[in-house]
C-alpha cells in the first residue's frame, strides 16, 4: 500500500483484469472502484511502464481491508473463492521479489527489502523457510518448473559450499 506507482503489470494482464472485472469488483472498496472507474485498469507511471491504478496515490485500487485489519487483494480473494479465474497480476504474486527487464529481453531479479516485510522474513528465518520456498507458486507461475528445480539446486551447492 505504499509507493509512488502501482504494482507492474504486463499488458496481457490488463484484458483479464477488464474482462474479469465483474467478478473481483464487489470486494474492492468504493473508493477503488471509483479509482479504476475514473483512470482505468492500468495506468502509465513515470517510467512508462504499465502500473495498477492507486487510489489517492497511495493504495492499489485493487486492495481492501478485511475484518481482521488485513490488506488483500481484491483480485485474489475472489480468485480463492471460486469468482475470478486471474489469481492477481504476477508482480503481484511474486513480490517482495521484482523483476527489471531489459532492453536486450533479460530480467533481473530483485528481493525488495523494506520494514512492511520485517514480520515475514523474522518467520521465515525462525522456520527455516528462504523466500523462494515461500513463492514456489508465482516462481513457477512466472518462469516456470526447471527454472524453480535451478534454484533448489542453487540452494544445495550453497549449503555444501558452507
Amino acid at each position: 500500500v505504499e509507493g509512488d506507482s502501482g504494482a507492474p503489470l504486463d499488458i496481457d494482464e490488463v484484458d483479464i483484469l477488464e474482462e474479469e472485472w465483474d467478478n473481483y469488483s464487489p470486494y474492492m472498496t468504493e473508493e477503488g472502484r471509483a479509482a479504476v472507474e475514473e483512470q482505468g485498469f492500468m495506468v502509465v507511471d513515470s517510467d512508462g511502464d504499465y502500473t495498477t491504478p492507486l487510489v489517492n496515490g497511495c493504495e492499489c485500487a485493487y486492495t481492501f481491508v478485511n475484518e481482521q485489519g488485513v490488506t488483500l487483494c481484491a483480485i485474489e480473494a475472489a480468485y480463492r473463492d471460486g469468482k475470478c479465474s486471474f489469481i492477481k497480476p504476477v508482480s503481484c504474486h511474486l513480490y517482495p521479489i521484482r523483476v527489471a527487464r531489459f532492453r536486450n529481453g533479460s530480467a533481473g531479479l530483485n528481493y525488495h527489502r523494506w520494514a512492511v516485510c520485517g514480520s515475514a522474513r523474522e518467520c521465515g528465518k525462525k522456520i527455516g523457510l528462504p523466500v523462494y520456498k515461500g513463492l514456489k507458486e508465482p516462481i513457477i507461475r512466472a518462469f516456470g518448473e526447471e527454472f524453480y528445480h535451478q534454484l533448489e539446486l542453487a540452494e544445495d551447492m550453497i549449503k555444501d559450499a558452507q
